[in-house]
């Protein structure tokens, strides 16, 4: 385990399957494998960028399982509070890229990470991190992680560990009408929350980043992200907005992890709300760019 550890990721991974090249399902020839889950991206991309970073879930003991542990730790992630399950199997997710819809195929019921309870919480140091990082994903997989969720927010309230979520809602998992409450209560239990504001309005029925921020309330800071036009930043200290650069996209998935690792690297070493903003902005290109959730920087030579 890590001496020091300044972040901690806690959510489902999966493994990816997705095509070597941005061709919709039916026609690629040739796939390639990789680790898939909104809160191990994050782990990954913060590991990249100087964090001590561990992530922790709940994975089959199967070969698939075993491939997700060493990706994670070939990026630098500690994975020391990580389980695995001998009934239930390790989840699996398609990307569809080039295809009008689903962009994404999920392979998960009864994966292990849907057992994940409020117990696994006690095996945590979530008092001696600096942050913690969850999504609105794991709240959606079973009644279990719901409460986990619920329990992780009541537990950092008073915590020296900044909360971070994102919202990141998933219709393929649940519906808007047992989502909506949920994700708003832990939205607001949160020192940073993340939201698209595509994903805001098919939640709660709000049209702008403004109504978003009204409707939520949070306690902390709020980042609305809207896609190709921009990401604003609502804190004590003001609104900031910073527009998204233009860049060619291959495949969006994986964006907003990105996007949300950036932001929370420049804020935990001091940056700006405005260098926070362009480091989210940053990062997420990269991952627009490829079929892949999580793209490694390519150092030079």
């Amino acid at each position: 385990m890590l001496k020091t550890l300044d972040v901690l990721c806690l959510g489902e991974t999966m493994i990816l399957v997705s095509p070597t090249e941005p061709t919709p399902l039916v026609e690629a020839e040739l796939f390639q494998l990789s680790a898939g889950g909104a809160e191990s991206t994050v782990a990954m991309y913060m590991a990249e960028l100087g964090y001590a970073t561990a992530w922790a879930g709940v994975l089959g003991s199967d070969p698939l399982g075993v491939r997700i542990v060493e990706t994670l730790e070939k990026h630098g992630v500690d994975t020391t509070f990580v389980t695995y399950s001998k009934t239930a199997p390790t989840g699996v997710y398609f990307k569809n890229p080039g295809a009008a819809s689903p962009k994404v195929h999920y392979y998960r019921k009864g994966s292990a990470a849907s057992y994940m309870h409020a117990g696994l919480l006690d095996s945590l140091p979530l008092e001696s991190v600096r942050l913690v990082h969850a999504s609105g994903v794991t709240a959606g997989l079973s009644s279990t992680c719901r409460v986990l969720m619920e329990s992780l927010a009541s537990r950092l309230r008073d915590s020296p560990a900044s909360f971070s979520f994102d919202v990141n809602y998933r219709p393929g998992i649940w519906g808007v009408e047992e989502a909506a409450p949920v994700l708003l209560s832990l939205a607001r239990a949160a020192d940073y929350v993340f939201v698209g504001r595509d994903e805001a309005q098919i939640l709660w029925n709000t049209t702008t980043a403004q109504s978003v921020l009204e409707h939520i309330r949070p306690r902390g800071t709020l980042i609305v992200k809207d896609g190709s036009v921009g990401a604003v930043e609502f804190s004590s200290a003001g609104e900031v907005f910073v527009p998204s650069p233009r860049i060619e996209v291959v495949e969006e998935v994986g964006a907003g992890d990105a996007f949300a690792a950036g932001y929370l690297a420049a804020r935990m070493s001091g940056g700006t709300a405005e260098k926070a903003l362009t480091n989210g902005h940053m990062l997420a290109a990269r991952t627009l760019r490829s079929t892949s959730d999580f793209v490694p920087c390519v150092k030079p030579q």
